[in-house]
């Protein structure tokens, strides 16, 4: 049953890929494809049938120079013109070439200017269906013990599923890496591991309401690591402080602060380790399922041989980068939920002789 899921998931991907293949010269360009599936964007393209694309429409929000405007993705011209402009209403335009590519500007005696922009584009959107299901994966389970004694018997189905995945959290990540007085970063820590791990599922799935690239959407991950290193840096003790200000050191490097200079630094780059290293697995992974279904388009001209058997290659290998992409799901939620527990269990350590 797992490979017929995996199966369809593919078909799904090729739909999605398929009609964004056709270029006007018949060649196909395999960068603009792999970013076009994994930027944000003002609508939602679920595919194409025949010549008419089935387009999810979201709503645009901006104050201009004009004030605030509130309208129908729709509302833009679905080609560009000859300057590159997809023209919309109120002087506004999505552009397509240039530092502002893929954003909406407003044109003002022949300059592009960005207004104060707060759509809900694509990716938002997600973020919402995956706060959403992230709601009711909590709530279903808290409804369970709510009706439930200690004394009674464990849960089964969904909500033993989600109580295996809290005591894991818990008792291995959680515990161990912020030691004493972990109880109170689990609120956190937890709606970390829940967030990132949702998030990555719901990428995975070809079609409404997945297809999303949350995690792989460096500002998501940013605010995120911005989370970790605000409770880091309010949770240090004086302990933490004097280590990065004062540490044990001969003298002559206090004086010439090296040490503390690099220590201070590391503050920084800890989160920024973070939010690098999640953004970046996830936006790989979508990159190169994406890139091995292009394999099949690519060799479509090609002899019949050719053909089926890059084809066969193709599917094999999109096949094992799906299966390969749930377990990097899972580990990546892991990864940054522990090096969090880490990190803040590293500005609340004690000096060993107290």
């Amino acid at each position: 049953m797992k490979y017929v899921k995996l199966l369809l998931c593919l078909i799904g991907l090729l739909s999605f890929s398929a009609p964004a293949m056709a270029e006007e010269e018949g060649k196909l360009d395999i960068s603009h494809i792999v970013l076009e599936h994994i930027k944000d964007s003002y609508e939602w393209h679920v595919t194409d049938i025949g010549d008419r694309s089935v387009i999810i429409h979201l709503p645009v929000i901006v104050h201009s120079s004009t004030g605030w405007h509130a309208f129908c993705s729709s509302a833009f011209e679905h080609h560009p013109n000859a300057d590159g402009y997809r023209m919309g209403p109120h002087n506004l335009a999505i552009a397509t070439q240039g530092d502002n590519a893929g954003k909406i500007v407003e044109l003002t005696s022949g300059e592009e200017k960005r207004p104060f922009d707060i759509s809900i584009t694509k990716t938002v959107l997600n973020l919402f269906i995956c706060a959403i299901i992230l709601l009711l994966c909590i709530l279903i389970p808290a409804r369970w013990y709510r009706k439930h004694k200690p004394s009674d018997e464990a849960p089964k189905g969904f909500t033993g599923f989600i109580e295996m995945l809290v005591m894991y959290v818990v008792d291995d990540i959680i515990k161990p890496g912020v030691g004493k007085g972990y109880e109170k970063y689990c609120p956190y820590l937890l709606t970390c591991f829940f967030f990132i791990f949702t998030c990555n599922i719901m990428g995975l799935i070809p079609f409404p309401p997945g297809g999303g690239n949350v995690t792989g959407n460096i500002a998501v991950t940013f605010f995120l690591a911005l989370c970790t290193f605000v409770i880091v840096q309010f949770s240090g003790n004086k302990h933490y402080w004097k280590d990065i200000f004062w540490p044990d050191v001969p003298m002559a490097l206090k004086a010439f602060p090296l040490i503390p200079a690099i220590e201070f630094v590391g503050i920084f780059t800890k989160p920024f380790a973070l939010m690098i290293r999640l953004f970046a697995n996830i936006m790989a992974g979508h990159a190169i399922a994406i890139s091995l279904v292009c394999i099949i388009f690519l060799v479509s001209a090609k002899s019949i041989g050719v053909f089926l058997g890059m084809s066969g290659v193709s599917v094999i290998m999109s096949v094992f980068m799906s299966t390969l992409e749930v377990l990097v799901c899972f580990i990546q939620a892991m990864v940054f939920t522990m090096l969090s527990a880490i990190f803040i269990g590293l500005a609340r350590t004690e000096p060993e002789h107290e």
